[in-house]
């Protein structure tokens, strides 16, 4: 989905920006430019040198303050890419934060004997 994305933003001349949860602990990113856990990143082809947007992980080089950089990051860890002039794009859900705002409110019925035990399927 990312890859489409992106590809479609670059397409219709937009810059494509990643929005990633920095606090993920298999992001590597510079944290000087983490703000509150997140760091938007520019993806234009421009920006980065080695774009690699794979399935499971994503990768490029990219200059910060001047500085170069390699950026790697588990594709699960992007919330969101849009472009910079339209703000259109999508955005994911964190699936930690998900997680914590819906535990399962049904706990498994207790099993009795030998008969196999069902719950309830969200």
């Amino acid at each position: 989905m990312i890859r489409a994305l992106y590809d479609w933003l670059v397409d219709n001349g937009e810059t494509p920006y990643l929005l990633v949860n920095a606090d993920d602990p298999q992001v590597m990113v510079p944290q000087d430019f983490v703000n509150e856990g997140r760091i938007v990143l520019n993806l234009s082809p421009s920006a980065v040198v080695g774009l690699e947007l794979g399935n499971e992980w994503i990768s490029f080089s990219a200059r910060f303050n001047g500085n170069p950089e390699d950026v790697h990051l588990p594709a699960a860890a992007v919330l969101g890419i849009y472009g910079k002039e339209s703000n259109q794009g999508m955005l994911f859900p964190d699936e930690t934060e998900t997680a914590a705002e819906h535990p399962d409110d049904e706990p498994d019925p207790p099993a009795s004997g030998n008969r196999p035990a069902l719950r309830v399927v969200k």
